[in-house]
């Protein structure tokens, strides 16, 4: 019997240089290879320690390999992962009787990835809009905002206004208008007899963690009732806890119409998103008519329940507060001195760097060196959004690595 030899472990650079032939080329990562990963705390192949203040765009929010996440998956591994919904199963109901009740809405859609949501609210939106608003067939439209980013399919980069996302990749789907973000005269006078829905992020997070002026988001509630069309949040990166509060909207007074929730919804563990609205919205949907294979299978209702009961308890949110508090101190002692102005809500931010130091790419492969793990966004933007569990010790070790680099 031939005993296959075997391989010796490959390092990053190898690693690096393998990925190049085989994997399209539509990222352009740090040059790290992630190997093992506790808490907020990431290792790479050769054992070198980073801290994590990306946290997966925030599919991360309560860390790498949460124990109570970790465990809900290795329990539902044992019983069951798939039926697809042409069966039922018996974790479903429980996950959307959950996410029902901590978002204070009636009815939950679950899908899988962020853009599938969006996808799916589109669609909902426009049915809503012919079937209950009376909207004539196929002049439905939805309104949103201008450095939106709500995914990469070919519907939604039809309605980005991200030239690098839309480039190629037309002819684009029709049926979309485009107002400046936190304009609320702009976007009254862009809703009509024919909108069907107001799509929005409650924070800008591609942009640059774009956070609008208080009131805009009640304001545009208040619109939008006014209209008779819905209001579509897109929480997918700003909700679950990151904030300070399990949504971004909840910072005013207003409840959506549909909330598009992901990323931290799935715990890190697997892709898990929802539509969750009122009955009155997502009852127009049929048999038939809308569906995934994944979408709510047993072993992402089981995450997905557990991620709605830490945030249940209340503590996830409050750390993001509390230690909202410590990041912008932070920045704020960083100002003038390689910063040249941030904006931050809980624990995520969007910190401007002076372009005579260096670009957001540049700062991040900085920081790196240092041990902390970072996201450029538009030239000379980082964007930091750490685990909720991350520590005061830990942030401010992150900041103080910032101001090196910076310095």
């Amino acid at each position: 019997m031939t005993v296959a030899p075997v391989k010796a472990p490959r390092s990053s650079a190898e690693l690096i240089s393998a990925e190049t032939p085989v994997l399209a080329h539509n990222y352009h990562p740090l040059p790290v290879v992630v190997a093992r990963a506790e808490g907020t705390w990431v290792e790479d192949v050769e054992g070198r320690r980073y801290l994590d203040l990306l946290a997966g765009y925030s599919a991360l929010n309560f860390g790498h390999r949460h124990p109570a996440l970790i465990e809900a998956a290795h329990r539902q591994l044992d019983q069951l992962t798939l039926t697809s919904r042409a069966f039922h199963n018996d974790r479903l109901a429980g996950f959307a009787e959950g996410l029902a009740e901590l978002t204070g809405l009636d009815m939950v859609l679950p899908m899988n990835t962020g853009a599938e949501a969006v996808e799916s609210a589109v669609k909902v939106a426009r049915k809503w809009a012919y079937e209950v608003k009376g909207v004539p067939a196929d002049r439905a439209t939805i309104v949103v905002a201008d450095g939106n980013f709500h995914g990469r399919t070919t519907t939604i980069v039809s309605f980005s206004t991200d030239e690098s996302a839309r480039a190629g990749f037309g002819p684009f789907t029709p049926g979309f208008r485009v107002v400046p973000y936190n304009d609320l005269a702009a976007l009254e006078a862009a809703v009509d007899e024919t909108t069907a829905a107001v799509l929005l992020e409650p924070i800008q997070g591609e942009a640059g963690v774009v956070i609008p002026d208080d009131g805009y988001l009640t304001g545009v509630g208040d619109l939008t009732r006014r209209a008779g069309c819905l209001f579509i949040a897109d929480e997918i990166q700003s909700g679950l806890g990151r904030t300070g509060r399990t949504l971004a909207v909840d910072h005013e007074a207003v409840r959506p119409d549909m909330l598009l929730l992901g990323k931290a919804l799935g715990g890190g563990i697997v892709p898990v998103s929802a539509v969750v609205a009122g009955r009155d919205v997502l009852g127009v949907l049929r048999p038939g008519e809308h569906g995934s294979t994944f979408g709510g299978n047993p072993l992402s209702a089981a995450v997905g329940s557990a991620v709605v009961d830490l945030l249940a308890t209340g503590e996830f949110q409050r750390r993001a507060a509390d230690l909202g508090k410590v990041l912008r101190t932070g920045l704020e002692a960083l100002t003038g001195k390689g910063v040249t102005g941030f904006r931050a809500r809980g624990l995520w931010a969007g910190v401007d760097i002076d372009p005579a130091i260096g670009t957001g790419r540049r700062i991040s492969e900085l920081l790196l060196a240092e041990g902390v793990l970072v996201k450029d966004t538009h030239g000379s933007t980082i964007r930091l959004a750490p685990p909720l569990t991350i520590t005061r010790e830990e942030l401010e070790s992150a900041l103080a690595a910032l101001g090196k680099v910076l310095g």
